[in-house]
Parts: structure tokens; C-alpha cells; sequence
């Protein structure tokens, strides 16, 4: 295999080891860029490298660390809740970016898509960032502790005591998703059908008791303070979207497969991008929604509309 395809096969997976350590289309793009460059400066000067791919993850790693241990700074001071930025993994409205990892081969999507979920990237925040670094390694790629352990500079034992530290944080609260691709994509569409309608009473029966709606607008555009939690409210909240929505001529809701689950896009009558919807499904019911209204968290899917404007300067 020639450099130039060697590198093009490694940008998928070191591009989903920076994403789902980052939470950012941005920020894994730029990381797994310089990790991919110094690969190719190395291979470029002669040098041996006997796994190119380990070479490209184990900086993408680092760099990842270095990174992630700056950003927390700036979420603490982050405008209402922060959530991932969002990647369109499905077919019709792809993202332009590599899908993290979510390869084409059914059975691969059906074992990674869960690693990609924004509920499971959300729930990763609660990790140090060499928890995270060890746990998405061994846990999700298949890595070794010994190779772990290389990639950061750590003794074996540490490697996995990080990894178990990781792996219990995460199972305590890790999402549920309903296991039939079919059954997911059902009440995904019955649902949005709702939510256009406005109907509180058929959102209340697709929705979990307990069911949390999260929203991020990052002080940039209206969006929730804080989640909203139970059926009747998250059904009432909606609805309540749903008529603002009103105001905004030609507005539409498009399913699209977000992060590997069930989700939606909201579009302009230009198709300029309002907001993007994922949705935790399992049981039969809705468990969890985030809505993502930051237009900074939108420009890498396309033209972004101003909701400012939209909603009339609200």
C-alpha cells in the first residue's frame, strides 16, 4: 500500500479515537491532522515504523489528553449544558467528516454505534482524561493493556487500573438502546411526526416516565437552562417548540441517523440547518432527547440559519 492510502485508511479510525475522546468535529480534526502529518514526516525521513496505524492512534491519543484537560477549563464556564458536537452517520445527509469509525459493514455499525452515541459521549465527560483515553482504547478498540499502557506512558497495572476505574464510572449510568434497527427507526419517525403536529397527548405515550430532554445553545440562541425531566413536561416543552416553529416560514423536520441513533435534523425553507435531534430509544419508549442549537456545533454539516433572526431577535 502506498503512503497516500495508508493515510487516507488511517484517518477514519484515528479521527473516532480523537472524536469520541473530545466530544468535537473541530478538535478531532485537528488532532487527528498532526497525528497523520507526523506519520507522514516520519515515513517521509526513512524511518522504520513497524505499525503505522499504533504510530497515528498513539499521537492522536496524546494529543487528545493534552487537549481535553483544556477544554474542561472552558466547559466549566460554558454557557447552560454542553453537549457533543453532533456527526450524521447515516446515508442520505452524511456529514463530509469520516463517520468516527461507524464503517459501512452492518455488523461493524451495529458494534460501534453505541460508542458513538451522544448520550455515551456525554456520559464520558465524568472521566479523567486517561480514563477515557484507556477505556475507549481497550474497551471500544480492541487495544491490549500492554498497548495501552505504551500510548500512555503508563505501567501495565496502570493502564488497567485506569481502564476498570473508567469501565465502572461508565456502566453505572451507561444508555440503554433498543436492540431492532426497525423498531428504533418506527418510533423515531411516529415521533417526529408528533413533534411537528405539536400533540402532547401521542408524545406522552412514545415517552418514558423518567425521560430527560437536554438542549444546548450555548448562550449563543435560545435553548433550555437546564434539562427537563418526565413525560408530561418534556411532551408540554415540545409542543411548546413545535409552535414557535410556526413563526418560521417553510420550517421542516428531516429524520437523519445521528451518532449511530435515530435522530433528526430541523431545516429552513433554503435548508439552512436550525438544530439536530438524537434520541436514546429502548424499550419502546423515548428515554432520552438532546436538541443541539449552537450554531458554532452545527457549521460542520452546512449553511447554519441565524435562529435569532428566525425567532424575531427572542
Amino acid at each position: 500500500m502506498n503512503e497516500e492510502a495508508l493515510l487516507a485508511e488511517l484517518r477514519r479510525p484515528v479521527f473516532g479515537v480523537a472524536y469520541r475522546m473530545l466530544g468535537s468535529v473541530a478538535e478531532a480534526e485537528d488532532v487527528a491532522q498532526e497525528a497523520l502529518l507526523r506519520l507522514h514526516e516520519e515515513l517521509e525521513a526513512g524511518k522504520e515504523i513497524a505499525s503505522p496505524r499504533a504510530y497515528a492512534m498513539t499521537i492522536a491519543t496524546r494529543l487528545a489528553i493534552d487537549e481535553l484537560r483544556s477544554a474542561r477549563a472552558r466547559r466549566e464556564v460554558y454557557v447552560g449544558e454542553w453537549i457533543p458536537e453532533p456527526l450524521l452517520t447515516g446515508g442520505g445527509a452524511a456529514s463530509p467528516l469520516p463517520s468516527a469509525g461507524l464503517g459501512e459493514d452492518p455488523a461493524e455499525r451495529a458494534e460501534t454505534a453505541d460508542s458513538l452515541s451522544l448520550a455515551f459521549l456525554a456520559l464520558l465527560e465524568r472521566l479523567t482524561p486517561e480514563q477515557r483515553a484507556a477505556f475507549l482504547l481497550h474497551d471500544v478498540f480492541g487495544y491490549g493493556y500492554g498497548e495501552v499502557a505504551a500510548v500512555l506512558g503508563a505501567s501495565e497495572a496502570g493502564a488497567r487500573q485506569h481502564a476498570s476505574r473508567g469501565r465502572r464510572l461508565v456502566r453505572e449510568r451507561r444508555p440503554r438502546f433498543e436492540a431492532s434497527a426497525e423498531q428504533r427507526e418506527e418510533l423515531a419517525r411516529r415521533f417526529f411526526a408528533a413533534v411537528e403536529e405539536g400533540d402532547v397527548g401521542e408524545l406522552r405515550l412514545m415517552l418514558a416516565e423518567d425521560v430527560e430532554l437536554h438542549g444546548d445553545g450555548g448562550g449563543k440562541v435560545p435553548a433550555l437552562a437546564r434539562p427537563v425531566q418526565g413525560a408530561e413536561r418534556v411532551a408540554r416543552t415540545l409542543a411548546a417548540w413545535a409552535k414557535a416553529g410556526e413563526r418560521i416560514e417553510g420550517v421542516r423536520i428531516e429524520p437523519v441517523e445521528v451518532n449511530g441513533q435515530p435522530g433528526a435534523r430541523t431545516l429552513t425553507a433554503d435548508g439552512e440547518l436550525i438544530s439536530v435531534f438524537a434520541l436514546e430509544i429502548a424499550d419502546g419508549r423515548v428515554q432520552a432527547m438532546r436538541s443541539i442549537v449552537n450554531p458554532d456545533k452545527l457549521a460542520h454539516l452546512g449553511p447554519v440559519a441565524n435562529l435569532n433572526d428566525l425567532l424575531g431577535g427572542s
